[in-house]
């Protein structure tokens, strides 16, 4: 066990794969006694120290790059030992990491290395265990391509060269176990890529941050740190589901310092505010670690830790807990799709293209300037589904609502002719993706069957709601882009609308293709599209309010299952500033006060109602009494129910005048309005006039019965058979 200057040079700069060979104490052959070597580049003198402490033997200084080595005379290697290392000013007494075996092997990481880990964030990463009888740290990284990787960190002084680690072989990993690291520590992977360039790196499998510029990770327990366990809910397609979508630091600010709620200040107040809203959910913005506050957590760099911001990850464990203790679920947004291009992270992480595509027509988005993941390499499936895992198991959110699946699903998507490469078949269907999504909702809903999966997907790209098993994606619902863009150019056009009914009829063509979600979501309030409420293009605040509401109840009683950006609920007029909290001192006035009051009732009603949200996706349940009066701007369709008592009568009048006239209806009896968008209660005049009505039983609307009521300008009434 001679080692030459090149293997000592090599041990200095990681370039060995196999430290643990040199480093440590290793026997010198039969009675010939045993060498002991370690790395300190900051020290001025090494020593070996024995377990009780008797003997103490000086190093040699056999390299000024601080590489140290003595020989041992005795036949008896030390059972156990440390090292005293002396410093101009202090002394430090540490275990070698060298004296130990792999906490984890290559053949542990075959799941990994195949793509179908759920849970790689178990062995990569840093875990706090016990091995060989001592506490310390299991640091598993994957950078197959790596020259040399050493660990630097609070551990050891942040020393550059004194801890590089070990090839795991074809896993493609390097591991280290440190018996001095401890949680709370800070460090980085310190790598030299096959490029030749060194680079600081972040641990991918990091369970908490530091803020930038700082950027490193944390040693964090990896316990679960949320016991609660959701009980189990009928089909997710049956369930009301009414989503509050949210941005944690633009919500509220605590007043008297001018800053956004950590977590703890919100698990005092959002949980109230929500039980009072009655959403069933509420949706956060990408909690995941993210650097770009401008971004909104939609450039992730740590896909296993909540964000800084606002606390720790026990503290943001507490916030979800006690939102679901008033009966809400936590939805979160997940960010598979692409990736931030900043240095210390993912990007070129072994000094290859290894999370991302090499080819930019592959490997970097045309509209973000972010790099989009390569999902035919079975071990990026394995970090981001682990990742997703992880959330569920770490924090038991109730599941996601996934970023940008169109971007994942096209490989033209942004992009100009000559810009991107066909699939192996010659389509721009990116085959290797949809796989990943097909696995990523079967894992999901294998572990963990009652979590919701829901896509934000802007095409007709086919089966986005059907399981795998049938050659579908496998997502619980879909976003229904195409709604939404077309009734709020129906709304924007005040003017018009007679010229363009179609707007808010064409919906009924394709509403029941997939399980659709009719969603308002913050990409609408942003980037100078305005409010929701200064949408509605009329003068006067009182006729854009009253649009507003009649907004809200169609897309509550439209078929579908309900999602409303933050503000929205009250009417904010501005558009939403990541950087300010919302403007809550508009309840003062009735109008926005009557607002919030009605998306309240909504949601009751919608939550309350014995088959509102079971109908959501059922046809047979959907049938219109009149979508064919584009003059007269009002629109009218039935929500039929299990029994007749059940069903519901919507009628809309989207015209600046009152509409007076007879409504289809399906069965006779006594008829009462369940809820009146002009009611005063809604910051309404209440002109419509009477609420309770007899049917005549004469065919109105190619339905059996009728119904003589009148409906306020810009308003809707729910109808239903008195019980």
């Amino acid at each position: 066990m001679i080692i030459s200057d090149n293997e000592m040079k090599s041990c200095l700069s990681g370039m060995i794969g196999s430290p643990h060979t040199w480093l440590g104490i290793h026997s010198l052959g039969e009675k010939r006694g045993w060498v002991v070597r370690a790395i300190d580049t900051q020290a001025c003198k090494v020593s070996v120290v024995s377990k009780d402490k008797q003997t103490v033997i000086l190093l040699r200084k056999v390299d000024k790059g601080g590489f140290f080595e003595v020989k041992i005379e005795s036949l008896e290697p030390f059972s156990s030992y440390t090292f005293l290392s002396q410093y101009e000013d202090t002394e430090y007494e540490w275990v070698d990491p060298y004296s130990f075996t792999p906490y984890f092997l290559a053949q542990d990481l075959y799941s990994f290395n195949q793509g179908v880990d759920r849970r790689p964030h178990e062995k990569l990463g840093a875990i706090p265990v016990t091995h060989q009888g001592v506490s310390g740290v299991s640091f598993v990284v994957w950078a197959p391509s790596a020259k040399s990787i050493h660990l630097t960190g609070d551990f050891n002084l942040w020393n550059p060269l004194n801890l590089p680690m070990r090839s795991l072989g074809s896993s493609g990993c390097r591991e280290l176990f440190v018996p001095f690291a401890k949680i709370g520590d800070k460090y980085k992977y310190r790598v030299l890529g096959a490029d030749n360039v060194l680079r600081e790196k972040t641990d991918p499998y990091a369970f908490r941050f530091e803020p930038p510029t700082g950027n490193a990770s944390i040693i964090e327990d990896r316990s679960p740190l949320n016991i609660f366990t959701p009980k189990e809910t009928q089909t997710a397609v049956n369930q009301p589901i009414s989503v509050y979508e949210m941005h944690l630091g633009s919500w509220k600010y605590e007043k008297n310092e001018n800053r956004p709620l950590s977590y703890i200040e919100l698990s005092r107040t959002l949980p109230a505010y929500l039980e009072k809203m009655n959403f069933s959910h509420v949706e956060l913005l990408p909690p995941s670690e993210y650097p770009y506050g401008a971004s909104w957590g939609y450039q992730v760099t740590g896909y296993y830790a909540p964000t800084h911001r606002y606390g720790t990850p026990e503290e943001f464990a507490i916030l979800v807990q006690s939102i679901q203790k008033v009966g809400v679920g936590v939805l979160i947004d997940w960010v598979p799709a692409h990736f931030p291009a900043d240095e210390f992270a993912l990007s070129c992480f072994d000094g290859t293209s290894l999370y991302e595509h090499q080819d930019p027509k592959q490997g970097r988005h045309a509209e973000w300037g972010t790099m989009c993941y390569n999902y035919g390499r079975a071990e990026v499936r394995s970090f981001l589904i682990g990742s997703a895992i992880s959330w569920l198991e770490r924090f038991g959110v109730n599941g996601y609502r996934v970023d940008a699946v169109a971007s994942m699903l096209y490989l033209d998507y942004g992009r100009k002719d000559g810009e991107w490469i066909p699939n192996n078949k010659g389509g721009n269907y990116n085959l290797e993706a949809i796989e990943f999504l097909k696995q990523f909702n079967q894992s999901v809903h294998e572990e963990f069957p009652s979590v919701l999966s829901i896509a934000e997907e802007s095409t007709a790209f086919p089966q986005i709601t059907q399981p795998p098993s049938v050659g579908g994606l496998g997502f619980d619902f879909k976003w229904n882009m195409g709604w939404m863009h077309d009734t709020l150019d129906y709304f924007s056009s005040p003017w018009d609308r007679s010229n363009c009914h179609d707007k808010l009829t064409f919906g009924a063509m394709y509403q029941f293709s997939e399980n659709f979600v009719q969603a308002f979501s913050h990409d609408e309030v942003v980037h100078g599209k305005g409010s929701l409420i200064n949408k509605m293009n009329l003068n006067e605040q009182t006729s854009r309010m009253a649009n507003l509401r009649s907004l809200f109840a169609l897309q509550w009683t439209w078929p579908g299952k309900k999602t409303l950006f933050m503000g929205c609920e009250f009417g904010q007029c501005k558009e939403w500033d990541f950087e300010a909290p919302l403007d809550w001192a508009l309840l003062d006035f009735p109008l926005h006060a009557g607002l919030q009051q009605l998306v309240s009732d909504l949601n009751k009603l919608y939550c309350e109602h014995p088959t509102w949200a079971s109908a959501d996706h059922q046809a047979d349940k959907f049938q219109w009494v009149d979508c064919h009066d584009n003059a007269g701007q009002t629109l009218s369709f039935l929500k039929f129910g299990d029994q007749p008592e059940d069903t519901l009568l919507i009628a809309c009048n989207f015209s600046d005048q009152i509409r007076h006239r007879d409504w289809g209806c399906p069965h006779p009896g006594n008829w009462q309005v369940v809820l009146d968008t002009d009611a005063p209660d809604y910051g309404g005049h209440g002109d419509s006039g009477a609420s309770n009505f007899i049917s005549f039983n004469e065919c109105r609307d190619g339905q059996p019965c009728g119904l003589s009521f009148s409906v306020s300008r810009w308003s809707v009434r729910i109808l239903g058979l008195k019980r």
